[in-house]
């Protein structure tokens, strides 16, 4: 049997991630012959730890996804440095920047997405290169370039009071840099926390030195003076960091006649408008959603793994439930589901828990009995508890404050912290989607330390937030075997 030519355009954390799954369903490359194609000149990378790397915690290395021999002992043909000039739908072809082509029997977009940069004067030349002074915050050189010019002391204005922006900022403040950020709308991270949530936060980063303008933009950059505001007053910045947010990359798609939108459309085989082309990762629009986020790229790979080599035909993607965890030292964040639901709601029970001065905030909406929603802040046992319950979709207990400080645990559900009481079911890496049981059993199997466990499971090496969790799993299997 002649394998399919299958051509992987991006080899970001999606498309390295995609390569990763078709081999572990094809090892030996007989029913997949698989080019991945990647623009930047590194090994795939985890672009979600850079923020560690940022601050200092993480070195470069321990955040690439693939060493340099990954690629000869699998079987794949990598192109790195090398760009898409190109697709040809009708002769099944991709042109290259190196002026060479591939031809393909299936494609797969996975072109990720870009940094934003808003339309303030002065952040970028006339030939549309970022100014001295101006760096993004996106890809791993962006992320060399910030530290190369970060300096102790110096002001740093950060653009963007998102979740990326806030994870740079908290990394260059813990570098020793004047850190202010400036951000638009009224409160930080607004797409995943209410106005309270977003002003204990702001209150809990200050604490750390970092200064906050909201509601309010930038209107023009001046090189080695800083920013000018709406509101007439002036932000000094050697530095900025544009965090600002993302947009899908669909100019190749768009240029090749595929139907896009905010990202390339897909259905739940992952298929665009062309059936002999697929897209995944955050580049893709699934139902209306482009994710932006690890997990549901990673879901998204293991279902087209799937269907590419014919492991499970009638494998599909759904959609994922997402928990958003901010990353940044000593600051515990975490927000899922429905959380711009008011207290009260006619639909809903909500419940609410703040104690800003000590940088605490717990809101919890329930529908049905089973969470629909949370926002956990400087509350780490009830996050553990409730992501628990949310994933499962368990009822929660009936003493519904218990839960929200941490102190109730529903039968079946255990505190992260005990790692012997909780269910073989229990997902401890969401990311990849990683059980008790599975860790127990690759134990066993002779993974016997944390970067055993990593590399057999894959856990840890997502957003890196369940690396406690795993270390205890860990350190406990360790004491019992």
């Amino acid at each position: 049997m002649t394998p399919r030519r299958v051509v992987v355009v991006g080899y970001g954390m999606a498309g390295a991630r995609l390569a990763d799954e078709v081999r572990r369903r094809d090892p030996d490359g007989a029913r997949v012959a698989l080019t991945v194609v990647g623009a930047e000149p590194h090994a795939a990378y985890n672009r979600v730890l850079l923020s560690s790397v940022l601050s200092g915690s993480m070195e470069v290395d321990s955040v690439r996804l693939h060493d340099s021999g990954w690629a000869d002992r699998v079987g794949v043909d990598l192109r790195l440095g090398v760009s898409v000039a190109g697709v040809d739908p009708a002769r099944r072809c991709v042109a290259l920047s190196d002026e060479s082509t591939v031809d393909y029997d299936v494609l797969v977009l996975a072109t990720g997405s870009t940094a934003w940069i808003p339309p303030t004067e002065g952040l970028t030349d006339p030939d549309g290169t970022l100014a001295p002074g101006v760096a993004a915050f996106r890809t791993l050189d962006d992320c060399e370039r910030i530290i190369d010019a970060a300096r102790p002391g110096a002001p740093v204005a950060v653009l963007g009071g998102g979740l990326l922006g806030l994870e740079a900022a908290r990394g260059l403040a813990g570098r020793g840099c004047l850190v202010t950020v400036v951000h638009p709308m009224g409160h930080l991270m607004e797409r995943q926390l209410d106005r309270t949530a977003g002003r204990v936060l702001a209150t809990a980063l200050g604490t750390h030195g970092i200064e906050f303008r909201l509601g309010v933009l930038a209107t023009k950059y001046l090189a080695g003076d800083g920013l000018a505001l709406d509101d007439g007053s002036h932000v000094p910045a050697d530095l900025v960091v544009v965090s600002a947010g993302v947009r899908a990359d669909t100019g190749l798609a768009a240029a090749a006649g595929l139907a896009v939108d905010r990202g390339i459309l897909v259905d739940d085989s992952l298929r665009t408008s062309d059936p002999r082309v697929h897209a995944i990762g955050d580049c893709a629009q699934h139902t209306g959603t482009v994710a932006g986020l690890v997990q549901p790229a990673w879901e998204q790979a293991a279902v087209l793994a799937d269907l590419l080599t014919g492991t499970n035909p009638a494998a599909r993607y759904r959609g994922t439930s997402v928990i958003t965890r901010l990353k940044a030292r000593d600051i515990d964040l975490a927000a899922l589901g429905d959380v711009h639901v008011d207290v009260d709601s006619v639909d809903a029970e909500v419940l609410c828990f703040q104690d800003p001065a000590r940088g605490h905030y717990a809101k919890l909406v329930l529908r049905e009995d089973r969470v629909a929603g949370a926002i956990l802040l400087g509350a780490p046992d009830a996050a553990a508890t409730i992501a628990q319950l949310y994933d499962r979709g368990l009822e929660v207990p009936t003493d519904r404050l218990a839960l929200l400080l941490g102190r109730a645990l529903p039968p079946g559900v255990s505190a992260a912290a005990s790692p012997a009481d909780l269910p073989a079911g229990a997902v401890v890496c969401r990311c990849n989607t990683v059980t008790k049981g599975q860790l127990v059993a690759a134990w066993r199997g002779g993974a016997q330390t944390v970067a055993g466990l990593a590399s057999a499971t894959r856990a840890t090496t997502g957003c890196g937030g369940c690396r406690d969790a795993v270390c205890g799993l860990a350190d406990w299997l360790a004491a019992t075997s």
